[in-house]
């Protein structure tokens, strides 16, 4: 009970976050690219919002079919989180190696890392689903999972409809169908061009790519974690039985 007390004053501190003020830079920095995007032809942006959302659409077919699904309901919350940060260990050393590897290898092989990090992301994501006593057979569940993808990686006023979504995920589950690609893409694009155009420099992009890969995993694991401790609190053990 210590521990979940604990667990609860970080996350008010963490829907703090969630729900806080847009700074300058970020609505700069937004109101940049958005404009940039304006500039690029429509056909192009449907070109890229099909192609995204084919690659995240297999990568969560793939992640699914090779997630171990079984669920233990009599572990504590603190044995879940334990759990899941050594999943997030595992899943950041990996993009590290990769990112590095990726950033090494110049423009052709830093257009490789966009896929590969995509995959390691949505795999943590599923195997924190299980953990966290979820079924990802559901499309329920893999719907929520992007949600949490999309609250991970998007800017500050996205960010604050994403999390109205999750918090009260019970209503809206109900109403949400399917995904808005293109702002799903838009969003995550818009996050990670920057870091990742520095990637693609020989040499220098082995350094970026495993820098920014690590801490892309840990924006992702401390967005994860808190989602599922929010949810798994306010569930209790008969509304995760699914």
């Amino acid at each position: 009970m210590d521990y979940e007390q604990n667990v609860q004053d970080e996350l008010m501190a963490w829907k703090m976050k969630m729900r806080r003020r847009t700074g300058i830079i970020n609505k700069i920095s937004k109101k940049t690219q958005t404009k940039i995007n304006s500039f690029i032809p429509e056909k192009v942006h449907q070109v890229v919002t099909e192609g995204i959302k084919g690659m995240v659409k297999a990568t969560l077919t793939g992640s699914n079919l090779t997630t171990n699904k079984k669920r233990d309901e009599e572990l504590s919350l603190y044995e879940r989180d334990e759990l899941v940060r050594q999943k997030l260990s595992s899943y950041r050393k990996s993009a590290v190696i990769e990112g590095a590897g990726t950033g090494a290898g110049g423009f052709l092989l830093g257009l490789a890392d966009f896929p590969l990090l995509l995959s390691l992301k949505m795999k943590f994501l599923f195997e924190a689903a299980v953990i966290y006593g979820y079924d990802t057979n559901q499309y329920e569940e893999r719907l929520f999972i992007l949600h949490i993808f999309q609250l991970a990686f998007s800017s500050d006023d996205k960010r604050k409809d994403v999390f109205e979504i999750i918090e009260h995920w019970k209503e809206y589950k109900q109403q949400v169908v399917d995904m808005d690609w293109r702002e799903f893409q838009q969003e995550y694009r818009d996050y990670i061009d920057l870091v990742k155009m520095f990637q693609l420099i020989p040499g220098f992009g082995a350094i970026v790519g495993a820098f920014a890969n690590y801490n892309l995993l840990d924006q992702l694991g401390e967005t994860a974690m808190n989602v599922y401790r929010m949810r798994f609190l306010e569930d209790g053990t008969e509304g995760r039985e699914l």
